[in-house]
């Protein structure tokens, strides 16, 4: 009694005075919390066995059922296992198929990365280049002449009748 005495001379807030049952009830839902998400992640993860485990059993037969409820539960079991072995079957095919798709998918990737280099080939490679000379050591080429057409001095007749010239400016 004598702490509880020292509790409440204290000069500790209200919330503090309180006792420790409301903490011990939260660390209890914590704990059971934490094991509630500690069996859910076990379960999640063998989920796939707990199914084939419940399917795999076989019901047992109960003494109330009549001879015709059993024959109708054996084929109906039938019905699943047979379904199941489908289901099966086909998700391998599926997955089968997906990786010829797969495969498919990059062969073409491939063909079509060929034919692009095709269509734009290389740049090939250009003769060397060959440094012109610099003008100081350039060897002189000699320099043709011009030879022009001499122009006649007066009126040319191109159809071949005879022009008649009139008089020159120099002459009076």
């Amino acid at each position: 009694m004598e702490i509880m005495d020292q509790t409440a001379g204290s000069d500790l807030p209200p919330v503090l005075h309180k006792s420790s049952r409301r903490v011990s009830w939260l660390l209890v839902l914590v704990v059971f919390l934490v094991g509630l998400c500690a069996a859910g992640a076990y379960f999640w993860t063998n989920v796939g066995e707990l199914v084939e485990t419940l399917a795999a059993r076989e019901v047992a037969p109960m003494p109330g059922l009549s001879p015709e409820d059993r024959a109708a539960l054996s084929e109906i079991q039938s019905g699943q296992q047979k379904a199941s072995d489908e289901l099966a079957e086909l998700n391998r095919s599926i997955s089968a198929q997906l990786a010829d798709l797969t495969r498919m998918s990059d062969q073409i990737a491939a063909l079509t990365l060929r034919i692009d280099s095709l269509q734009n080939p290389a740049p090939t490679a250009s003769p060397p280049h060959v440094p012109r000379p610099t003008p100081g050591h350039a060897v002189s080429e000699p320099t043709k002449t011009l030879v022009r057409s001499s122009k006649p001095q007066g009126p040319v007749s191109v159809g071949g009748a005879p022009l008649v010239s009139g008089p020159k400016p120099d002459e009076p």
